[in-house]
């Protein structure tokens, strides 16, 4: 009983800190909205998202039409296309992270259909979850029978895991923050020691341009 309260309370702690986030946004027929998520390597990122319209007769929003989809791209850190599809009104999107890094996630419309934009509004819902909230664990319990405890112990491990590749990837943050603060260093350095050679340098030739002129008007 207390392995199974202590196992609960951790997960809730865990659940607390790394948990999954939605949002809503509006968008015109053109109008390109890109989003940048912070994913460790070799992490699962699953997108949900829906559509509704805005309609003016009602003076609100509604499902979206039959029709009307959504295209979504993805970039990794380093600039590269890991997905671009075309969807419905409604879509799910997966893929999985293979560098450590800011990934870009933009969503647009395909419709060309002035009629569908009466309004000038496109509201968009996206859910986007990472790690080891992309697991369905209701379903893991079903097809593996497990029991309460051992699904539980079972998020515990993916938490753990998830953690795991969240800290390696603040290491590797750190160490890039590390590197290029050692390059602007060794910048600045080289910089001030370049100044220091032009000023000794210019200083020297002044001298010898003040002594061959004083010595042409023979004041030394």
């Amino acid at each position: 009983m207390m392995l199974r309260v202590f196992v609960s309370l951790v997960i809730l702690i865990f659940a607390c800190v790394y948990s999954a986030h939605g949002l809503y946004f509006h968008i015109g027929e053109t109008e390109k909205k890109c989003f940048i998520e912070e994913i460790p390597d070799e992490t699962m990122v699953i997108g949900k998202y829906r559509t509704q319209l805005w309609d003016k007769q009602t003076g609100s929003f509604l499902p979206s039409t039959p029709g009307l989809g959504m295209h979504v791209e993805i970039k990794d850190p380093d600039a590269k296309i890991i997905l671009s599809r075309q969807y419905g009104s409604d879509g799910r999107f997966t893929f999985t992270s293979h560098t450590p890094g800011e990934h870009q996630i933009c969503l647009h419309s395909n419709s060309t259909k002035m009629a569908l934009f009466a309004g000038g509004k496109l509201r968009v819902h996206l859910d986007i979850q990472v790690g080891e909230h992309t697991n369905n664990y209701p379903e893991i319990a079903a097809k593996d029978k497990l029991t309460e405890l051992q699904l539980r112990a079972r998020q515990l491990l993916d938490q753990v895991e998830q953690i795991q590749k969240e800290q390696n990837y603040q290491r590797y943050r750190e160490e890039r923050f590390r590197m290029t603060s050692e390059s602007t260093n060794q910048r600045v350095l080289w910089w001030s020691i370049a100044q220091t050679l032009i000023l000794i340098l210019t200083g020297i030739w002044q001298m010898k341009h003040l002594k061959s002129f004083f010595e042409a008007k023979k004041l030394v």
